[in-house]
Parts: C-alpha cells; structure tokens; sequence
C-alpha cells in the first residue's frame, strides 16, 4: 500500500470517526435525523439543537485539536530529536494554565471564549521564556537544554499555579472544567477563534518539514546543507506554540496524543516528515474523536471525559515507548 493511499484512507476512517461521533451520545440518532438537522434550520427541533449546539463543535474542535497536536508532537520530537518529548516540553501547557488561572482570578473569566485568548497568550511567552533560558551558555539553544529548560519551567509555573488554586477556591471551581481536558460544553465560536492560530501554525508545521528531516541528521550535517539550525528551530518553536497553545486553550491540556502519535506514524511513513506531518494529524484527529465517542458509552450514567481517556490509553503506551528506548540503549 502506498504512502498516498493509506493517507486516503486515513482520511476516510476520520471522516468515519466524526459521523461516529455526530451519531452516539446520550441520544444516538440516527443518519436522516442527522441530515436533517444539519440541512433544514429548525431551531424548535431538539435534534436539531443537539446536533447544532452540542455535537458539532464538540466534533469541530475534536478535529481541529487532535490534529494540531498530532503535528506539534511530530514537530517537538524532530527538533530536539528526541522520540520521547512531548508539546509540553516547551513549558506550553504550563504557561497557558497559569494565563487561564490568571484570567480567571484577576479578569473574572467564566466562559471558554475568553480562556481561549489567555491560554494563547501563556503558552506563547512559555515558549519564549523556555528558549531564553535554553539558550544561555555555550552551544545556544541545544535539544537536551531546551528539554531541561521546559521541564524546569513546567516545574515552576506549575508550582504558581497550584499555590493560586490552593488559595482561591472560587478560581479553583472554575479552572477544574478547563483543566481535565475536554470537548464538551464548547461552541462553535471557540472553534472560529482557534481556527487562524492552528492554520498559520499548520503552515509553519509544513512548510519546515525539509529542515526538520536536515535537523534529524544533526547539527553538523544540516549546517552542512545550507540550514540555518537557530532560525530553523525558532521556525518550529513558534508553529509548535501555534498548534499546541490553540489546542490547549480550546480544549484544556490534553496529555500523551502528541507524544505517542508520532510514533505511530512513523511505524507508516518511516522518518520523512513530509509524509510524518500529515499522518501524525489525521492520527491524532482519529484517536481523539474516538477517545471522547468511548467517555460517552463507558459509564451508563454521564460520561468520562476525553483527557482522561487519552492519558489512560497513552500512559501504558508511554512506558512502553520509554523501556523500549532504554533497552536500545543497552
């Protein structure tokens, strides 16, 4: 099977998936009513408004955040070139949970239209701050300092983030729905307001995939091709802020899809990010709408939410992944 075929019929499984999840919740309903709803405007109906109001822009945003968070984790793990990094390691995830709680204690947000705006402009000067300080001493901004800049930023932003929650109750009780990772209760709007910000970083993501398959080889090698190492990683950096800190800000921190989803795409594409890019997103896009279709049928009354269900399913994995690198290194 070819690489492009498999692509078409990735594509088709997602297309799947987002029927599927049209289709099953609380009310399953079945595909005419479905036509029907998205076709015929009849606010009155109350099909019309589940599948309006509660099942589309929970499918929308499911697609648009699996996906960005499949190319930013294919990103990350070809710039700093290590299999096991993860969006947040660029203290992403971090930065933007502090932005959020900040909103909320000081502005008073209450809805995701506005956390959306917060959580973007955290994980952005996250990413900033981490490169700074990865790039402080002798040899600039290398893969391992950059992971041991994010993870000791993750660290300390986390810190400041619970000692806020610990003291504010009434931010507590807001931040908690943000914070599991989740689809639910999201409406079209944030799906809008996120959609120029995962485009651009899209663009970004695609655009450097030549200098990300240089960057694989090394240092040396890619300087010796032409590439520029600093400007390319900064090209990387900002897509990765880009896609990671939209996803994050529409959807909550979501955890393992962009660390074992690339994994999974390379056992298809091998190490060619041309091909990785594409398959990591309509991979993330796939396991996240089935994730949160599975939250909504384990439980026979409510449901479990979809960052939860993604870190169970990716967990294992990651231990996997981890013992399997630690005994190639033996």
């Amino acid at each position: 099977m070819t690489k492009s075929l498999g692509l078409v019929l990735l594509a088709c499984a997602v297309v799947a998936a987002a029927f599927l999840s049209l289709v099953v919740g609380t009310r399953d309903l079945p595909f005419a009513t479905i036509w029907q709803a998205l076709v015929a405007f009849d606010p009155a109906s109350v099909d019309h408004l589940v599948i309006s109001e509660l099942r589309l822009p929970r499918t929308v945003i499911g697609l648009l955040a699996g996906a960005a968070l499949g190319v930013a984790g294919a990103v990350v793990q070809g710039m700093t070139r290590n299999p096991l990094a993860d969006p947040g390691i660029l203290g992403v995830n971090s930065g933007a949970a502090l932005f959020v709680v900040f909103g909320i204690q000081v502005f008073g947000l209450t809805t995701l239209t506005g956390y959306v705006w917060f959580g973007l402009a955290g994980a952005a000067l996250a990413a900033v701050v981490v490169h700074l300080i990865g790039s402080l001493g002798r040899g600039g901004a290398t893969p391992m300092k950059l992971a041991l800049a994010g993870t000791a930023f993750s660290a300390v932003v986390g810190s400041l983030t619970t000692a806020v929650l610990l003291t504010d109750l009434t931010t507590f009780e807001d931040f908690r729905f943000w914070q599991v990772g989740s689809l639910v209760g999201r409406g079209m709007d944030v799906a809008v307001q996120g959609v120029p910000f995962l485009a651009l970083g899209a663009l970004l993501a695609f655009g450097a995939a030549r200098s990300l398959n240089a960057l694989a080889l090394g240092e040396d090698v890619a300087t010796s091709w032409g590439l520029n190492v600093r400007s390319a990683r900064i090209l990387c950096g900002v897509s990765v802020v880009l896609l990671c800190g939209a996803a994050t800000a529409m959807a909550g921190p979501i955890g393992f899809l962009g660390l074992v989803v690339p994994h999974v795409a390379r056992l298809i594409t091998g190490p060619d990010h041309r091909w990785l890019l594409p398959y990591s997103a309509l991979l993330a896009a796939l396991l996240l709408l089935l994730a949160d279709v599975l939250g909504r049928v384990l439980l026979p009354s409510g449901e479990v939410q979809v960052g939860l269900v993604t870190a169970v399913i990716g967990g294992p994995v990651f231990v996997l992944l981890a013992r399997r690198r630690k005994v190639a290194e033996l």
